[in-house]
């Protein structure tokens, strides 16, 4: 009897063990995916900044390039794309 009660008390401190390194396992996981998913919406974020500065800096070189009398095939040679020149 005494040994029957020694394996249960083994047993449960297994359980309760395997519980635990269960329970860091998925925290350590969580945690892990919240900074991919973090990174990945940082980096969103900044190609999305990065075209919106790009797309205003071509207009300010179209904008200068047309002043100086450049027409829209010449312009658009500079720049790397057409755009309309009334728009600018």
């Amino acid at each position: 009897m005494a040994m029957a009660g020694e394996v249960l008390l083994t047993i449960s401190r297994d359980e309760a063990e395997r519980a635990r390194l269960e329970s860091e396992f998925k925290y350590e996981l969580d945690r892990q995916s919240d900074m991919v998913s973090s990174r990945r919406e940082g980096e969103r974020i900044g190609l999305e900044k990065g075209k919106l500065i790009l797309e205003k800096e071509r207009r300010e070189t179209a904008r200068r390039l047309k002043a100086m009398g450049l027409n829209a095939d010449q312009i658009a040679a500079a720049i790397g794309f057409s755009l309309d020149l009334e728009e600018i």
